[in-house]
């Protein structure tokens, strides 16, 4: 099994979820930390 961003972002989706749950103040950080990586695959500048 090959992992890809289509793969990778439930994941990252799960885990941010639990995260949130254990620490609400972690929400602010990772909320802001997937929009840049978002943004940054959107571009092409991160392959």
């Amino acid at each position: 099994m090959t992992i890809t961003i289509s793969n990778l972002q439930p994941l990252i989706a799960i885990l941010a979820g639990i995260l949130i749950l254990v620490m609400p103040r972690l929400l602010n950080y990772i909320v802001a930390i997937y929009l840049i990586i978002v943004g940054v695959i959107g571009l092409g500048i991160l392959h």
